[in-house]
């Protein structure tokens, strides 16, 4: 294996460990500090654009459904819901049905779904059919925090460096 393929090969083992690492950090964190997390992890993908008060964290009692809402414009006119549910087990076919439901209560043209656990085969057909709600699962969630450097410090950087050929021949 040439070196810059072993460090490929290294590189994905090292992010695959550390997102496994990230999500049994995130499965421990309070209901509302997971609710907070995920505001974040979007906000740091950059949505909510410019917005000063871009995300918010809304889970409380009588939230009719909705753990958190990011806002797509300085208005607020635009605004993605979310459902954050830190489970162990996996999310099936009623609570993206349920989620959809709170999203017509808030007259909401999209939602986002995030769990620390999976989805079943079911809810995700669920979601399709709906069509307005994205599904995030534990992995999805770790990796995209890993990505957009929420919960994660980089160590080292390092530049691979190689031969410019094109560079030679034009001397």
């Amino acid at each position: 294996m040439a070196p810059a393929e072993q460090i490929d090969a290294l590189y994905a083992e090292l992010n695959t460990s550390l997102a496994e690492e990230l999500l049994t950090q995130v499965s421990a964190l309070s209901p509302a500090q997971f609710e907070r997390l995920v505001v974040e992890v979007l906000v740091a993908m950059g949505y909510g654009g410019s917005v000063r008060d871009a995300g918010q964290a809304l889970g409380r009692s009588g939230d009719n459904g909705i753990d958190g809402l990011i806002k797509q414009d300085p208005l607020g006119l635009d605004r993605i819901y979310l459902q954050a549910k830190r489970w162990q087990n996996t999310v099936h076919s009623p609570e993206i049905r349920t989620f959809s439901g709170s999203l017509t209560y808030h007259k909401a043209a999209k939602g986002v779904f995030i769990t620390t656990s999976t989805f079943s085969e079911g809810a995700r057909a669920t979601a399709g059919q709906i069509g307005n709600i994205i599904l995030l699962d534990g992995h999805a969630l770790s990796r995209l925090m890993i990505e957009y450097g929420v919960g994660v410090l980089t160590r080292e950087t390092y530049q691979i460096r190689r031969v410019d050929l094109e560079y030679f021949e034009e001397l």
